[in-house]
């Protein structure tokens, strides 16, 4: 039997009792999409005056979606339902009693039903360990430091040819996770990680990519804010700090990366909240340390960064439409060359967008401050890229699990795209 896929028995078996907590009740709040370009504008004027109790869940250059109490959303105007039975979105995500008799009943017939649902940090980090003592030769699991809830922030070091030590080679770095309740980021991650090993040693592809290339992987940037999505509320956001609010938990670590960092306007409770200082998040100071410190020598060529949603594909910068990146040509050749492997291996369309669009910088200077894009680009990456995943809004950062391997497919055409671009000799 492939190691990999006892692998995945023995840890599935391993967690059958594993339970998700009860959940935040959301029977109250739906997601209200306007078709405004002018976000700071909606949020400030209309909806401000109105509550402080909404969540931008994404923008773009055509839209933003806002989740906010029914009895708020139906005074604003313009505005339309696109998700309404929340806490039954949410039970969609979630895995039920029997999955696991399914899981064992389904494996002999299909080797990719690890993918089959969502699964939790506990199962997942155990699953990263099986796969350092299977593939000895292959992964190293390393330690990056520890959360505020005392959880390991893990890495996943994949390469052939001593994986031990590679700083001559060509390194891509991948993270997921980043913000806790975009469950479809980690299992793509995973999904990356299973395709490379598992196709080592039969794939000429996947041979050279581990051979000639290093891969840093980090499937759950935010364990704590992850283990919380799984135990009490499946639509947090931040890692779970304290902030110098007591009844404040959280920084978005996607806003407290030290390039560019800006103090947020907002409140320490708000979903954005960027902390008081840069690298206040522990998992963005631990992977300062990690990238600059300990992998200081590596020659890193790629930076992807997977979210959700909007099947979006973001280049730097984030924090300012005014600063150009070094190499717009590449990085818009890449872009799209990634787009069009998405539309090749699905049909599904990834937009090309620069990252400050996106993110409103273009309107309201600070809403892309202190990203992990930005930080990656300007220190160590050749090229980065932030690849928001599936879907449009159908089910936003609720993507039912049946979504998982279409979306790791897709994604992982991209990364090949990615690879193959990166081993040309000329690069």
């Amino acid at each position: 039997m492939n190691p990999l896929w006892s692998c995945v028995f023995f840890v599935l078996a391993a967690v059958a009792g594993a339970v998700h907590g009860p959940q935040e009740d959301y029977s109250d709040y739906a997601v209200y999409r306007f078709n405004s370009a002018d976000h700071p504008t909606l949020v400030k004027d209309v909806i401000e005056p109105l509550t402080d109790d909404y969540d931008v869940w994404t923008r773009s250059n055509k839209f933003i979606d806002i989740k906010l109490p029914k009895k708020i959303g139906e005074q604003v105007k313009d505005g339309h339902v696109i998700l309404d039975d929340m806490d039954q979105l949410i039970q969609d995500t979630l895995p039920t009693e029997h999955m696991m008799a399914r899981d064992q009943a389904v494996f002999e017939s299909d080797y990719d039903f690890f993918f089959n649902e969502y699964r939790d940090l506990d199962t997942i980090y155990m699953w990263l360990d099986l796969l350092e003592r299977s593939f000895p030769n292959l992964v190293n699991v390393e330690h990056l430091g520890k959360t505020f809830e005392n959880r390991e922030l893990k890495a996943l070091h994949i390469s052939g040819n001593n994986p031990e030590s590679n700083p001559e080679k060509k390194t891509i770095v991948i993270t997921g996770g980043i913000h806790a309740r975009e469950w479809i980021s980690v299992s793509t991650v995973c999904w990356t990680i299973y395709q490379l090993l598992n196709r080592y040693g039969s794939s000429k592809k996947e041979t050279k990519y581990l051979d000639n290339l290093d891969f840093l992987i980090i499937p759950v940037f935010n364990p704590d804010g992850y283990a919380y999505t799984w135990s009490h509320d499946r639509l947090w956001r931040k890692n779970r700090q304290r902030t110098h609010v007591p009844q404040c938990f959280g920084i978005d670590i996607d806003h407290s990366f030290g390039f560019q960092w800006e103090k947020a306007h907002t409140h320490a409770c708000s979903e954005e909240y960027s902390g008081e200082t840069p690298f206040e998040a522990l998992e963005a100071s631990a992977w300062n340390k990690y990238i600059n410190e300990t992998k200081g020598d590596y020659k890193i060529y790629g930076y992807i960064d997977m979210h959700s949603y909007s099947q979006e594909i973001l280049y730097p910068y984030a924090y300012s439409c005014d600063a150009l990146p070094r190499d717009l040509e590449n990085l818009l050749e890449l872009s799209y060359g990634l787009s069009k492997a998405i539309r090749s291996k699905s049909g599904r369309n990834y937009d090309v967008i620069s990252a400050c669009k996106d993110r409103g910088s273009d309107i309201f200077p600070g809403l892309g401050a202190g990203s992990a894009l930005d930080f990656m680009y300007h220190h160590r990456a050749h090229w980065a890229f932030q690849l928001k995943l599936r879907d449009t809004g159908n089910h936003g950062f609720l993507l039912p699990p049946e979504h998982i391997k279409p979306v790791g497919k897709e994604t992982y055409a991209a990364l090949k795209y990615f690879c193959d671009f990166l081993l040309d000799p000329e690069i």
